[in-house]
């Protein structure tokens, strides 16, 4: 779904290429390399418009690209699997704009949503990551937390049974948030560890930034503050991104300190 093999890469030339480039927060590079084929192939034309909503997702900024991506992926799709990737990347484009952009965009998020789950058999390899994106409408839009932890918990499973391990990154630091936002401190530790612990192995260094910070929440004081100092030098060479988590980090009045201010948090919690 989305166009992403089981390790978060491109499956198909220039591959490897353009999955360091998308770690290291070099989305436009990125895209160039893809767009040629993307003119004639929907399913590289799915991954350049998944790759710029990312961007949008890292930087909340670029929309229109994004946006222009994804309608020449919708122009070109013939299969129903294509149709549900590209209506799962709509849906998703809707929810960062929600969270980040300059419009509530909720219903389209889930009208888009809800067409991807109506074209996808229940077993589907898309299935994971349309639940996954379910539960962050539900979390952070619907602000219903017992349907976001049923949506996350089966892309988790989802996730983990079709080794992807990016994914599972995510569904882990979300499963995290809600445990700790529940009390259970224990289990959000060892979600963050997890999550943590995929990205590094993965190498998604863009990603790393974000899921440090959130172990950091449930860290001793010092340990805390070494977390947040190594993510924050993290988004300094990566030219500030995520950007919503430069301001958090920038707003820590000392080490081990909460973040200040509760949009900053929830733009963390919400996004990466």
């Amino acid at each position: 779904m989305g166009g992403w093999d089981r390790g978060g890469r491109a499956p198909q030339e220039p591959g490897g290429t353009v999955w360091r480039l998308r770690s290291r927060a070099c989305w436009q590079e990125a895209a160039e390399l893809l767009r040629p084929a993307a003119e004639h192939d929907p399913t590289v034309a799915l991954e350049m418009a998944e790759l710029l909503i990312e961007q949008c997702m890292f930087t909340a900024a670029h929309w229109q690209q994004a946006e222009q991506a994804l309608r020449l992926a919708e122009a070109g799709v013939a299969t129903a699997e294509q149709r549900a990737a590209a209506s799962c990347a709509r849906g998703f484009l809707a929810y960062v704009a929600s969270v980040l952009g300059p419009r509530d965009r909720l219903d389209e998020a889930q009208a888009a949503l809800g067409r991807t789950s109506a074209l996808l058999p229940p077993d589907a390899p898309g299935r994971p990551l349309l639940d996954f994106r379910r539960g962050l409408v539900a979390e952070n839009l619907l602000r219903d937390p017992t349907a976001a932890w049923i949506a996350y918990r089966r892309a988790h499973d989802g996730a983990r049974a079709h080794g992807d391990e990016l994914l599972t990154s995510y569904t882990w630091r979300h499963l995290a948030a809600l445990a700790l936002a529940g009390g259970d401190t224990s289990r959000a530790r060892e979600g963050f560890a997890a999550s943590l612990e995929l990205r590094e192995q993965l190498g998604f260094t863009v990603g790393v930034a974000p899921a440090l910070a959130a172990l950091a929440e449930v860290s001793e004081p010092a340990e805390a503050a070494r977390l947040r100092a190594e993510a924050a030098r993290l988004v300094q060479a990566l030219g500030g991104v995520p950007v919503w988590l430069a301001r958090q980090l920038s707003a820590v009045p000392a080490p081990g300190a909460p973040p200040d201010g509760r949009i900053e948090q929830e733009a963390g919690d919400a996004i990466s």
